[in-house]
């Protein structure tokens, strides 16, 4: 038997199996087949039939009836192309029902916050709200986190459909996390800083937003749901706000090719971080002494006399 490959499509183990066995048996009878698969013919059928419905293989004329399986990379990509499909469209449908569902439920004040308690709970929740944008995810990404804040897969799904994704990093939490984070804006995330913006928050198309009940906790056992009211106005607003206040993390490597060698490009974009010589330090495992060196390499090269006027030249030359 086969381990079943074929059920991301919606197929099951013994379909996987008949399958392979066909790619390297062609022409097979269902007969023979039941001899290589320890089975019947008899029970074999109802499988080579979903095959063929689904198009992987193809029954041939005459007497037995044989079967050839169909070329696996246009094959199966054209059956997972089609369950794409329908999973959009199950998507929008789902889409449209809580869009009616929202509209019917709407003016009610008890039904505007929902608490979401418990880990496993609230990372339902977060998931869901990621699976379901269309456009754009707001985040303020401080403690607590609602999940790990070293590994967001979902993240890089929502890039690659196109969804806008806007994060705002308090300085103070990205230390050991650079690499994440820079994987993160490689795959086309929008990436700011602001020092100690301890507001935790996720909005989602701003029609959804979700918050820990408590921002001084380390860690986050309930949260508040916010559906669509004055307090989601607030919420992204605030958002808004922050962001044009926050500094842009990623440097424009291609702005600063020549001028910065990569070493000093990943200093400076944690320099417009804001964060700490000590966590840069630690971070780049390098001295105090080699980091005061590089700097001061920085400062000429942008013809700066601070670390705040290398911001602002940096920025104007469009590094950041």
């Amino acid at each position: 038997m086969s381990d079943g490959f074929l059920a991301p499509v919606g197929l099951g183990e013994v379909e996987s199996a008949l399958y392979l066995h066909l790619l390297s048996a062609p022409r097979s009878t269902a007969a023979q087949l039941a001899v290589r698969d320890g089975s019947t013919a008899a029970r074999l059928r109802p499988a080579l039939g979903r095959l063929a419905d689904a198009g992987l293989i193809t029954r041939l004329t005459g007497s037995p009836v044989r079967y050839v399986a169909s070329p696996p990379e246009a094959a199966v990509g054209s059956l997972a192309s089609r369950r794409e499909r329908e999973l959009d469209e199950l998507r929008a449908h789902v889409r449209s029902l809580a869009l009616r569902l929202q509209g019917e439920g709407a003016g009610h004040p008890s039904e505007l916050v929902e608490l979401v308690e418990g880990r496993e709970a609230q990372l339902n929740r977060v998931e869901q709200m990621q699976l379901g944008s269309e456009e754009e995810m707001q985040v303020i990404d401080c403690p607590p986190y609602f999940s790990s804040p070293t590994f967001n897969p979902i993240e890089f799904e929502l890039l690659r459909r196109g969804i806008s994704c806007r994060v705002i990093y308090d300085s103070v939490s990205l230390e050991g996390r650079m690499p994440f984070v820079q994987d993160c804006i490689d795959a086309g995330e929008q990436a700011r800083s602001l020092p100690a913006v301890r507001m935790k928050m996720l909005i989602a198309d701003r029609r959804a937003a979700m918050i820990p009940l408590n921002f001084e906790a380390t860690e986050s056992m309930a949260a508040l749901f916010v559906h669509p009211s004055p307090l989601l106005t607030a919420l992204v607003t605030c958002f808004d706000l922050l962001w044009e206040r926050a500094t842009p993390l990623a440097v424009d490597k291609k702005g600063a090719a020549g001028a910065l060698a990569p070493a000093d490009q990943e200093l400076l974009s944690m320099l417009a971080a804001g964060m700490k010589d000590a966590t840069i330090t630690r971070a780049l495992g390098i001295t105090q002494r080699t980091m005061t060196r590089r700097v001061a390499h920085l400062l000429e090269a942008l013809d700066a006399k601070t670390r705040f006027q290398a911001g602002l030249q940096a920025a104007k030359r469009g590094w950041l």
